[in-house]
């Protein structure tokens, strides 16, 4: 019973693999990668120091369709031509809305918060 409370979240709250996947999604961006598709993204949080976060693609998969519901990403088919043209099936494509952009920074700026609260207890704990 602990470890599923413990797995709940607050509302409106990003849990860590979403979190990375909107951080990462935003490197890409700045590389000149408007979009992304779920392997790229995969590939892209296992060469990160967060790696850990992502257990299976299905994972990865169930993340990205939370993230569309909730309204941070939005998500299309990419042309069958180009798809065609690789020799390869359609990808699912993703991008970052606005919307993302702003809880993003909500969630840094908790979780620098949180960080704050807690070094001025352990400063005064060493303290004494």
């Amino acid at each position: 019973m602990s470890i599923i409370s413990a797995m709940r979240r607050k509302a409106d709250e990003l849990i860590p693999l979403e979190l990375s996947i909107l951080e990462t999604a935003v490197r890409l961006r700045r590389r000149g990668s408007e979009t992304f598709h779920g392997f790229a993204m995969a590939k892209a949080i296992k060469t990160q120091a967060n790696r850990r976060l992502l257990t299976a693609h299905g994972t990865l998969y169930r993340a990205l369709h939370r993230l569309e519901r909730a309204g941070l990403i939005e998500s299309f088919w990419e042309d069958s031509t180009l798809a065609e043209a690789d020799g390869r099936p359609r990808r699912r494509l993703y991008r970052l809305t606005a919307l993302a952009e702003r809880a993003l920074s909500s969630a840094r700026a908790a979780a620098k918060g949180r960080a704050g609260v807690l070094q001025p207890r352990l400063g005064t704990r060493g303290a004494r």
